[in-house]
C-alpha cells in the first residue's frame, strides 16, 4: 500500500455505509460519504452487486491507485478468510458459507488481498482508538448503548466483540437492562405512559420528575456490568457510544459513583466520532500497511 487513503465500510442489516478515510489525518475525506439501502434477504448477486456499486461510486472520488478496503461486518463471519457464517438471522442468508472477499474482489476487479474484514461491534472501538476518545491507549473497553448493547475490547492493536450483550444479568441478560427497550418498558411501569425512545424521555424531564431517577437506575445497572468487565479486562479507559450516550450527562455522575464504590477509578468517557467511528475503524486496518 503506497498511499494514505483507504475505503472504510460499515455493513448493516439493511444498509451499507462507505467513505474514504485519510489515514494520516485519521478522518473521513469530505464529500465521499455514501449510505445506501441493501436488500439483505436478496440473492447473492443482488447483495454483492449492491455493495460493489456503492464502493465504485466512492472510489470515483479517489485516484486510481486507491483500492484498499476495510469492512466492518456483522457476525458470525470468518474475518480472516472473508467467509460468511450468518444463517437464520434474516440477513445475508444467501451468502452463507461463501467467500465474500473473493466475490466482492471479482466484482470490483481487484485482488482479494486488498479487502480486509473486522467484526462490526469491534469496528466502532477500533475507530475510537485510532482517531477518537480512546486514542493513545493500549487497552480499551467500548460499549454502544442504543437499540441493543454492543461491547468490545481493544488490545494488542485490534478490537474484538466482547459479546457482553447476552451475559446473565438480574432476571435476564445484560441487553434487557442496558438498551432503549429497558427505558421504554421501565417508564411505562412507573408512569403507565409509552414513549418511543430515550430522546423522547429526555424531552419530558421538565414535566416528569421521575425521569432523572430512571437514569440513576440505568446508571446502577451499567455500573454493575462495567465493574465485572473492568475487573476482568483491566482497561486504561472506557469509551461509551450509541444513541443513549447522547444523554450521558443524565447518568454519568451516578455511574461514576457506582464505580467508585467498587474502588474503580478507570476514566469513563463518551465516544467522539459518531457514525464515522465504524468507517474510520474499518479503514484503519490498513494503517500499518501504509508504507510499501
Amino acid at each position: 500500500m503506497t498511499n494514505s487513503t483507504a475505503l472504510g465500510i460499515d455493513i448493516g442489516g439493511s444498509h451499507i455505509t462507505a467513505a474514504l478515510v485519510d489515514l494520516n489525518t485519521r478522518s473521513i475525506i469530505e464529500g465521499t460519504w455514501n449510505r445506501t439501502r441493501i436488500n439483505s434477504q436478496g440473492e447473492v448477486a443482488d447483495i454483492i452487486d449492491g455493495w460493489a456499486a456503492v464502493i465504485r461510486e466512492v472510489f470515483t472520488h479517489a485516484s486510481a491507485d486507491v483500492r484498499h478496503i476495510g469492512i466492518g461486518m456483522p457476525g458470525p463471519f470468518d474475518y480472516e478468510h472473508g467467509i460468511s457464517l450468518m444463517k437464520g438471522q434474516h440477513k445475508y442468508d444467501a451468502l452463507y458459507n461463501l467467500n465474500v472477499k473473493e466475490l466482492l474482489a471479482t466484482s470490483l476487479g481487484i485482488s482479494p488481498e486488498q479487502i480486509r474484514f473486522i467484526n462490526d461491534a469491534g469496528c466502532f472501538l477500533q475507530g475510537e482508538v485510532f482517531s477518537g476518545a480512546g486514542r493513545n491507549h493500549q487497552c480499551v473497553i467500548g460499549l454502544t448503548l442504543g437499540t441493543g448493547l454492543g461491547s468490545a475490547i481493544y488490545r494488542d492493536g485490534a478490537a474484538n466483540d466482547a459479546n457482553r450483550w447476552c451475559s446473565p444479568f438480574k432476571d435476564g441478560m445484560a441487553e434487557d437492562y442496558l438498551s432503549t427497550r429497558w427505558f421504554v418498558k421501565r417508564y411505562e411501569e412507573i408512569s403507565g405512559e409509552t414513549v418511543a425512545d430515550v430522546k423522547a424521555l429526555v424531552a419530558r424531564i421538565g414535566v416528569d420528575d421521575r425521569i432523572p431517577q430512571l437514569f440513576n437506575e440505568f446508571a446502577i445497572n451499567l455500573g454493575t456490568l462495567l465493574t465485572a468487565f473492568i475487573k476482568e479486562e483491566q482497561p486504561e479507559i472506557v469509551v461509551i457510544g450509541g444513541n443513549i450516550a447522547n444523554a450521558a450527562d443524565l447518568f454519568f455522575p451516578q455511574l461514576k459513583k457506582e464505580l467508585e464504590k467498587q474502588q474503580i477509578t478507570v476514566p469513563v468517557v463518551t465516544a467522539t466520532l459518531g457514525e464515522a467511528a465504524a468507517l474510520i475503524g474499518a479503514a484503519s486496518l490498513w494503517h500499518a500497511f501504509q508504507e510499501a
